[in-house]
């Protein structure tokens, strides 16, 4: 069953999709950043935001969120009750 998840700002997600969510404070994860930009694979939902949040798909995309990862997490869970909002973020 596919599930849409809200990365912020209205943007959603494909959940069926999701291969990870990861924090975007690593070098790792800046270089595969600058790699997606590179290879037009990346997407940016940050609204000008800064980056907490970097997930990657099945079909090679990376995607950017202004959210935490453990926000993310909540919400692919299902988890309503959450400690961050679109708007402190």
């Amino acid at each position: 069953m596919t599930g849409l998840i809200n990365i912020g700002f209205g943007n959603m997600v494909n959940t069926d999709k999701i291969i990870s969510i990861i924090s975007s404070d690593s070098a790792p994860a800046k270089r595969l950043i600058q790699r997606g930009k590179e290879t037009e694979t990346l997407i940016d939902a940050t609204q000008g935001r800064r980056t907490k949040s970097v997930i990657f798909t099945e079909n090679n995309k990376i995607i950017l969120s202004a959210l935490q990862p453990e926000t993310l997490a909540g919400r692919f869970n299902g988890n309503t009750a959450e400690d961050y909002d679109d708007a402190k973020e």
